[in-house]
């Protein structure tokens, strides 16, 4: 072991020597799985950990905390007068949401601990609002209060209704329970972890009851004592804002290579509110910075590499989808390959490579998978789901994959909450899913032979009816997002 370390570190000592003498050697997927280290993984995100801790405690869309870290991803992978990358932002509006604050006062006049949502509706200020609370009943295959007829005899209005997190959306239930009269919900986790934060959508403003989520313990207690008929009464106050922000999403393009075959890779760049996001997504962002670091050190890119740094995933994949959505279908057709790296670094990770329906999928996943079983590490193939910046991409037939390590318990208990910093990263888990990233992204750069054109059954995308088609199509897609955005998988995104 002690030798094959050795034999790595002279490897990327020698590639480093290659790049201060400004030679550029033929592009190789070795090559350039040999010129990523952990130096540079770690050293962005200190830099992105600092950031976070700098700006609030996050790096969220329509923050000071993300146009830092902005800044910071163009100084490391920008140069002056740029010979090897093109670098550009593209702008778009969104609705930024802050709760200010949020509190939940139980039925002793106790203060429990209560977390937020994004895009989570207001109460009546300064008071809130206070309510008997009413039992949902827990159904745990189906979901708990997901569905109308599961409210069905219960009288939720003016009251504060109990429902439990799990299996289906919670904006569902908050849509049902404003639908019925509720002044709010308090909602309770679904597992003994400690409840992090998902996203309403800003879809869904105003259209459902203002929230407050407690932990699995609480509800439970709750849920006991009105089993024996006690009738409890709790305060519920939520103090957030509105207001539309500027934000982008970051793209770096290989000048050299074909431009009607383009391998593109993404990661998103903002975190939830909650925390600093190191492994979520800053993971895949520093991934993507050290390959583009390695790629200036190489010549023989027959294919255009792009790699995007999207804005506003958290609330809803709301830059990839401006992008995807924005494209012509002469454009679309020139992504011959995406590939999603979004947590890549989690603390104990799984190694689920997706691959969905569409027969180019597997042909770039399977580069992923083969030098990851390779490497020991035990990688299957796993479907996609609405949870991540590969959406659109899916949406247009381009062919997709990605590496996703897990998140929420066992695989990254810091998910979407404030402990997920720099200190929450698998080092070995992130060098080894970069290095995965970097030798496959090289293969495509040098071949798309394989790799068939995205499936398309546009037969006359300027019809009138096409066109009003693909806006339903896309606002279908806004919405499921707005829903859901799960992950498949099984570890991310269950909210």
């Amino acid at each position: 072991m002690k030798h094959t370390i050795s034999v790595l570190t002279v490897l990327l000592c020698v590639w480093e020597s290659i790049a201060a003498s400004g030679y550029k050697a033929k592009l190789s997927p070795e090559k350039l799985e040999a010129a990523i280290g952990q130096k540079g993984l770690k050293q962005n995100l200190q830099a992105l950990d600092k950031i976070g801790k700098q700006s609030n405690g996050n790096r969220a869309f329509g923050t000071t905390g993300y146009a830092k870290s902005s800044d910071y991803v163009l100084s490391q992978i920008t140069s002056k007068h740029d010979k090897d990358f093109e670098t550009w932002k593209q702008y778009f509006n969104h609705t930024y949401e802050e709760t200010r604050n949020i509190s939940v006062t139980g039925p002793d006049g106790e203060a429990v601990d209560a977390l937020t949502l994004m895009y989570n509706n207001a109460t009546p200020l300064p008071d809130g609002v206070t309510g008997e609370l009413v039992a949902v009943p827990v159904d745990d295959t189906v979901g708990s209060g997901c569905f109308e007829d599961q409210w069905a005899g219960l009288n939720v209005t003016g009251k504060l209704a109990l429902v439990k997190r799990g299996t289906c959306s919670i904006s569902d239930k908050l849509k049902i329970a404003k639908n019925l009269g509720a002044l709010g919900v308090i909602l309770f986790h679904n597992t003994n972890s400690t409840p992090n934060a998902a996203t309403l959508s800003a879809e869904n403003i105003g259209l459902l009851a203002p929230v407050g989520l407690v932990s699995l313990s609480i509800g439970e207690a709750w849920l006991a004592r009105i089993a024996t008929n006690e009738t409890l009464t709790v305060t519920l106050l939520v103090d957030s804002i509105f207001e539309p922000r500027t934000s982008w999403n970051v793209f770096s393009e290989t000048r050299e290579g074909d431009p009607n075959n383009v391998i593109m890779l993404g990661a998103h760049l903002d975190s939830v509110q909650a925390g600093p996001g190191i492994n979520d997504d800053g993971s895949g962002v520093t991934a993507q910075i050290e390959i583009i670091k390695a790629l200036r050190n190489f010549r023989g890119i027959k294919n255009k590499i792009r790699f995007a740094f999207w804005g506003a995933e958290e609330p809803g994949l709301v830059g990839s989808l401006f992008y995807t959505q924005s494209l012509t279908p002469s454009e679309a057709d020139k992504i011959r390959f995406y590939y999603n790296y979004d947590m890549i670094g989690s603390p104990v990770p799984v190694y689920g490579i997706y691959a969905g329906d569409n027969p180019g999928d597997k042909v770039g996943a399977q580069l992923l998978l083969d030098y990851l079983v390779a490497k020991g590490k035990p990688a299957y193939f796993g479907s996609f789901g609405t949870g991540s910046d590969y959406v659109g991409f899916l949406e247009l037939g381009i062919p997709s994959s990605g590496i996703h390590t897990g998140g929420g318990v066992p695989a990254d208990p810091c998910y979407h909450l404030a402990c997920d910093t720099y200190d929450n990263i698998s080092w070995e888990a992130l060098e080894v899913n970069t290095k995965a990233a970097a030798r496959a992204a090289a293969a495509l750069a040098l071949s798309v032979e394989d790799v068939p054109p995205r499936n398309t059954t546009s037969v006359n995308p300027r019809s009138d009816n096409r066109i009003r088609a693909q806006f339903t199509a896309w606002e279908e897609v806004k919405l499921e997002v707005a829903g859901g955005h799960t992950c498949a998988l099984k570890t991310k995104r269950t909210v």
